[in-house]
């Protein structure tokens, strides 16, 4: 069978798929910058919610970007050279591009507005252990800052968002819930991506560099905004259609075996059972 040629050109529509995209980023990296809400906090709440000890991340910064980028790469890689399907590699750039943009502008929105400290905020708000008298924070603006953008976690939601793409489209591909329902060794492939999400997020709480709430709330998030941008591009995983992009099966009738010719003629041609093969009967 011939390789079918790439679907979605260089054209109007793949222009304003990058410009939402390239907004999407600005956008994120914009609201980076921005000052929290500036919650009041009550020395009570304060010794019993937010006096836990400074750690350094389990999983740091840039651990997180590596894992979260190289996710696409290996997902587009794995569809064009593996698969032989350069329109699936394709898709699923757009899909996982669109999601994490999406989850970082959200994510970062509902950080802004809730302004939950940290675990670890009293030790960023006073890094000697000494309070003063008016209660005002006396260490690094930058982390102070940062300590009041808990909720949610930004590591689960990416991670979830991320390598929940990665378990869709591999749930999709694989037809777990579809054509090839009954195959464990499917289920654990498609289920991995998300164990290691977990493992992610969960520790977060563990360095004390988020509560539990927040580990919930940005799993929710990056999963659920994963499935979502998913299905934008992808056929449902329950069809026999599942890990099909909508631009391939849209135009199956304009593409028959990598060729740009509709399969109706060919079935049109060929002799049925009731007339044993033969084609020149004109009263049938």
């Amino acid at each position: 069978m011939t390789k079918m040629p790439l679907i979605r050109s260089a054209n109007f529509n793949l222009f304003i798929e990058i410009v939402v995209r390239i907004v999407l980023v600005s956008a994120f990296c914009y609201m980076e910058t921005l000052q929290p809400f500036t919650r009041v906090i009550n020395k009570q709440t304060m010794e019993w919610d937010y006096m836990y000890p400074r750690r350094e991340s389990y999983v740091p910064g840039g651990a997180l970007w590596a894992i979260v980028l190289s996710v696409p790469c290996t997902l587009s890689l794995i569809a064009w050279a593996g698969c032989n399907d350069c329109n699936d590699a394709f898709e699923i750039l757009l899909a996982w591009s669109l999601a994490l943009g999406i989850n970082g502008v959200v994510t970062d929105m509902i950080k802004l507005i809730a302004g939950r400290p940290r675990p670890d905020f009293f030790y960023r708000c006073f890094p000697d252990g000494v309070e003063t008298p008016d209660f005002k924070c006396t260490g690094d603006p930058a982390e102070i800052m940062e300590g009041r953008k808990s909720f949610p976690s930004g590591h689960s939601s990416l991670s979830f968002c991320s390598l929940g793409m990665a378990a869709v489209w591999l749930c999709g591909r694989l037809g777990v819930l579809s054509r090839k329902r009954g195959s464990g060794l499917r289920v654990v492939l498609c289920l991995a991506p998300l164990m290691a999400a977990a493992c992610v997020a969960l520790s977060r709480t563990c360095d004390y560099h988020h509560h539990w709430q927040d580990v919930l709330a940005g799993s929710t998030l990056g999963y659920i905004v994963a499935v979502f941008c998913y299905r934008q591009y992808y056929n449902p995983l329950s069809s026999e259609l599942a890990g099909i992009p909508y631009i391939v099966s849209s135009n199956s009738v304009k593409f028959f075996n990598g060729k740009p010719e509709s399969p109706v003629k060919d079935l049109k041609e060929e002799s049925t059972p009731l007339l044993n093969g033969k084609k020149d009967d004109k009263w049938i």
